[in-house]
């Protein structure tokens, strides 16, 4: 079979969906190389700043990871704002749809949100609610987001930083996409694991120092 039979979707047979869940299956395996092929884009992206929008996903990502975070803030760091090419209205709901599969709820959660609790710094400068994250009062991942924003997303726009290349990220985002998705003990909905881990951090830096 090269293509399918039908012409309409409810016309499909047994054989048809299985020939397609193959092809889907093989073409998602491949999601993680798209996704750093697309980080390159943000060099393309929104001017203004200091630095591009692919650097300031490096500073975000390496501070994280400097920081002693896991993989899942990490990768989260890398992609939080991969939406900005095709998504600039809601950037932050459009990576947080391609990560929602295969990262922990917490780190997701905080993804989908940040853009209102970025507005804490500068809302106030363009007519906008500086408070818009007071929406997300009680919610269980609040003051993970706060961190989040405060320590690697609203900071990173430094162009002396000396951000890891996008190449030292790339087997945790294929590691990310390698996992089953939707797995339960993956998403561990409502677990909340801190955003640093100072042993890890010390290490980490260590290593990198005798490299």
């Amino acid at each position: 079979m090269d293509k399918v039979s039908f012409t309409a979707m409810k016309d499909g047979t047994p054989d048809d969906y299985a020939f397609l869940t193959k092809h889907e299956t093989e073409y998602a395996s491949g999601t993680a190389d798209r996704l750093l092929e697309a980080m390159t884009e943000l060099d393309k992206g929104l001017s203004g700043y200091q630095v591009t929008r692919l650097e300031h996903s490096l500073q975000s990502a390496t501070r994280a990871w400097r920081d002693g975070a896991d993989t899942d803030w990490v990768v989260a760091a890398l992609l939080h704002d991969i939406g900005d090419i095709y998504a600039p209205y809601n950037h932050d709901e459009y990576a947080a749809a391609i990560l929602r599969p295969f990262l922990r709820a917490q780190c997701v959660w905080c993804v989908q949100t940040h853009a209102d609790f970025q507005m804490i710094y500068y809302g106030h400068h363009v007519g906008g609610n500086q408070n818009k994250r007071d929406l997300h009062a009680g919610a269980q991942y609040f003051d993970d987001c706060v961190e989040f924003c405060e320590r690697w997303d609203q900071s990173s726009f430094d162009p002396n930083y000396e951000s890891l290349p996008l190449s030292f990220f790339a087997p945790m985002v294929r590691e990310v996409f390698s996992r089953t998705a939707y797995d339960p003990d993956v998403i561990c909905d409502g677990l909340r694991k801190p955003l640093t881990d100072s042993d890890v951090a010390k290490a980490r830096i260590a290593q990198a120092e005798t490299s």
